[in-house]
């Protein structure tokens, strides 16, 4: 079967590594990839102008049905928006009249008839776990992982599908099927800050803290996220404590990269270098300086803020 994938706005400029180890994996995998030229998921839009969030969702899901592929998302905000524009249309007759006229205007239509789902329930549910675990060359037997779900995947869960809202275990099998030991902690479930980000960035910047709080308490030696606002809250955390003199995290890892390394990858294939912070635990290298983004932030951080 082959799938189109759906990179959002947020990857292609600022986790680049995300396509990369997914594109890698898929490919190790024998899951092939139609060429779609998708748009914003309409996520930014939602609680701006609701219409236009919606066209915006609805036109990507148009694409997707006009090749004949269901949709693979990498980022678990355009999940749930992609997922919540389905259920809209499914409910009101009126909204999805308008929708279908405005794509009939390039050509498009709307049927309903495409499937949306994230990277990681394509893996566990049509790949398997039982069939990574057997493609395994390099297993990351000792490497204790904390993962972080997102919200937008989990809530919610009746409408975006992607595991219980309370109780998920979905990427705890999907570790143990690298080898690797998922780790238990208080931050799994929990919000890193991201939609407060350019609203509140003094909160933003304290619930991400908080976050990795709880992460150094897990005894965890890498911090697994698969959300790009997630990926992004981290960096702006661990670059602000290191301009602080402080040290963050041991590192973070996407998902996709830790599944790439344990088929055999090179590590610069999953762009594992391009993290911030880079997984010490399994790169071996020492913490990169800071730079960027937090000498410009600074402004925003208080004593309060930075609980580590």
């Amino acid at each position: 079967m082959r799938y189109a994938l759906f990179l959002g706005c947020k990857i292609p400029s600022y986790a680049p590594q995300y396509e990369t180890s997914a594109r890698a994996v898929l490919k190790e995998l024998g899951l092939k990839l139609a060429s779609v030229e998708f748009n914003c998921c309409g996520y930014p839009l939602r609680d701006q102008h609701f219409h236009s969030f919606i066209l915006a969702a609805a036109r990507n899901l148009a694409l997707a049905e006009a090749k004949g592929v269901p949709v693979i998302t990498l980022c678990k905000c355009c999940l749930g928006s992609l997922k919540r524009a389905q259920s809209f249309l499914a409910q009101q007759p009126e909204l999805l009249s308008m929708v279908r006229a405005k794509l009939a205007l390039e050509g498009l239509d709307y049927q309903g008839a495409t499937s949306v789902r994230h990277l990681q329930s394509v893996l566990h549910a049509e790949v398997g776990v039982e069939k990574i675990s057997d493609l395994v060359t390099r297993s990351l037997e000792g490497i204790k992982v904390a993962t972080m779900y997102g919200c937008h995947a989990l809530r919610p869960s009746r409408i975006t599908g992607f595991d219980s809202a309370f109780a998920p275990s979905l990427i705890e099998d999907l570790l143990k099927a690298v080898g690797a030991e998922p780790v238990p902690w208080k931050g799994r479930l929990k919000c890193c800050g991201g939609p407060l980000r350019e609203r509140n960035p003094e909160l933003s910047l304290a619930t991400i803290m908080m976050r990795l709080k709880e992460f150094a308490a897990s005894g965890a030696g890498v911090l697994n996220v698969d959300c790009p606002h997630t990926l992004l809250q981290v960096k702006w955390a661990h670059e602000t404590l290191a301009v602080q003199g402080k040290q963050s995290l041991p590192g973070v890892v996407l998902y996709p990269q830790l599944l790439g390394l344990a088929l055999g990858l090179d590590p610069g294939r999953v762009g594992l270098d391009k993290n911030s912070p880079p997984p010490r635990a399994l790169t071996g290298d020492a913490p990169p300086p800071a730079a960027g983004e937090a000498k410009a932030m600074l402004k925003v951080v208080s004593g309060s803020c930075c609980y580590l």
